[in-house]
């Protein structure tokens, strides 16, 4: 729950430097919490020691570790800008207090059910009151009484429903305290940045006191570039299907690009937009759109308008969330949006984008796919290498589509496969490598199109190292046979199972037939030979 360290250096710095503020007393920044919304990956240059250093109580590492981050900016060093830093980050702590008592955000599919069963209950308790205010009064019961009544249901109804939807509101409000968190820590880091620059430029100009609010922000140059205003001029005339403007250094496209409706493909790839306008809903007409490369953060949700749209790349961006709308989308081919900063996808992205052929999510965070990605029936390439994904849903088999997945590099993550994973018939390459799989599922052998399979670097021993040395048709036959084994033991479980059922229900028949028969020859014995009359079959017997 921590500043990731690689993400926010400066923030993650400061705070561990504070006793008050860090996880610990010690200094040097601790690895023992990370930020729950971009979990800590290795950088190239380490700002903070290795969990088993930390944990080897060694403080010449430590002390190494927390130098590291002063030997590139050694102005951190320096007690008036660590106190400004401290006042500007006060507000990180007392949030990071609070999400460490409330624990870690809900998963965005818990938290747009919640979403959805809140708008069940809203509806539910609509109709209650409906059916409230239209329910015909008694002859017997006076008018007034009848309304006090009628109120008194109507609270109830109100107050069930509150109730009910308590648990749903949690979720949700947790959910927007991380995403506030996580707009907080940006925000300080880019205050602290400011904050050093201010520094050093004192320390350039040899002033020893400096103004942490004196630092004014950046004007971006927002005058249109030359070129894009040449292609609206010439657009305005003519039907343009196809403009490149890929490498141009573009900070923006004017809202104006919205009204160019002949456009079919689209390339600003390798620019630095920060946004999309708006106006793009007005491309209706747009085949393919090519953003990768930019500094996008977010999407317009008017992207879902762009029904015609089949092939999106927003790859490369620093993108943390798809809008829901870009499940509208329907005609999309293919979606990337990889080497992005995602953390889930939306929600219902399978249901709506049924002609999606092929999904690259690798390099992001994601950590678990919708269970809607199962309804995918024309998906046949899914990259989700390099994410933080837990496991895959329990109904992934239904991509019968499906010809290439890369689940590779999800590293501690990535433990299991669900059992479905064997109806994935027209498999034919699958990388599950850099992951901690102990054992393939054991429907494995039913992969007969797999052609192409890499296990490296998994703590296999379902099937043992010696199989897997052997190659891809060699795992298959053992993982079949394997299979037909636990076939041939469950019928014969159940064969046994049958004849003790049919053992046991042939004996109590004969039990029951005995002990019948015994009690008639006990009563018959026992009666008196003045009682009730003999039964003469018995006599017979006898």
């Amino acid at each position: 729950m921590d500043p990731n360290p690689k993400s926010f250096p400066i923030l993650s710095y400061v705070l561990a430097r504070l006793p008050s503020l860090g996880p610990g007393s010690k200094p040097g920044i601790s690895t023992s919490e990370v930020d729950i919304e971009r979990p800590a990956s290795p950088p190239a240059k380490p700002l903070v020691p290795p969990p088993s250093s930390s944990s080897s109580g060694d403080p010449s590492s430590s002390s190494s570790a927390a130098a590291q981050i002063e030997d590139d900016m050694p102005h951190l060093a320096h007690p008036k800008v660590l106190a400004s830093m401290t006042r500007a980050i006060s507000d990180v702590s007392q949030t990071r207090s609070v999400l460490k008592t409330l624990g870690p955000r809900p998963d965005h599919e818990a938290v747009d059910k919640a979403r959805a069963k809140l708008m069940d209950i809203e509806a539910s308790l609509a109709k209650q009151l409906e059916e409230n205010v239209l329910s015909p009064r008694p002859s017997d019961v006076d008018r007034l009484e009848w309304r006090a009544h009628l109120s008194e249901r109507e609270n109830e109804c109100r107050k069930a429903a509150e109730k009910e939807k308590q648990v749903y509101k949690a979720v949700i409000q947790l959910e927007e305290m991380h995403d506030a968190y996580e707009r907080l820590l940006k925000e300080a880091e880019e205050r602290l940045e400011k904050i050093y620059r201010q520094a050093e430029e004192s320390a350039a100009t040899a002033t020893e006191d400096f103004d942490e609010n004196a630092v004014e922000d950046e004007v971006v140059d927002e005058e249109p570039n030359e070129d894009v205003i040449g292609l609206l001029h010439e657009a305005s005339g003519k039907g343009v299907e196809r403009v490149n403007l890929s490498g141009r250094r573009l900070r923006f496209l004017p809202e104006a690009f919205g009204r160019i409706r002949s456009l079919v493909v689209l390339d600003v790839s390798n620019n630095q937009l920060e946004f999309i306008p708006d106006s793009i809903a007005g491309l209706e007409n747009m085949e393919e759109l090519n953003a990768a490369s930019n500094l996008l953060e977010i999407l317009p949700d008017s992207i879902g308008l762009l029904q015609k749209l089949k092939f999106l790349n927003v790859s490369g961006n620093k993108l943390v969330a798809l809008p829901d709308t870009i499940c509208h989308c329907r005609s999309l081919v293919e979606l990337d949006v990889s080497f992005n900063n995602l953390a889930y996808l939306p929600t219902n992205i399978g249901y709506e984008l049924v002609y999606l052929q092929k999904l690259s999510i690798q390099l992001n965070k994601i950590r678990s796919l919708p269970s809607s990605v199962c309804e995918m029936k024309s998906l046949r390439s899914l990259d989700a290498h390099f994410n933080e994904l837990h496991g895959l849903p329990s109904m992934i088999g239904k991509l019968t589509s499906l010809e290439i997945l890369n689940l590779s590099s999800n590293f501690s993550d990535l433990t299991e496969l669900p059992d479905t994973f064997g109806d994935l018939t027209n498999l034919k390459e699958l990388d599950l490598s850099n992951n901690q799989i102990h054992a393939l599922p054991d429907t494995f052998g039913r992969l007969d199109n797999l052609t192409k399979l890499n296990l490296e670097q998994n703590p296999l021993v379902i099937p043992p190292a010696e199989v897997v040395k052997e190659g891809v048709e060699a795992i298959k036959v053992f993982m079949a046979k394997r299979w037909l084994d636990i076939l041939v033991e469950e019928e014969r479980k159940s064969m046994l199972e049958m004849q003790e059922q049919t053992q046991t229900g042939w004996l109590t028949r004969s039990t029951s037939w005995l002990k019948n028969y015994v009690t008639n020859v006990s009563e018959y014995l026992g009666s008196p030979r003045g009682g009730s009359p003999k039964d003469p079959f018995l006599d017979q017997q006898l």
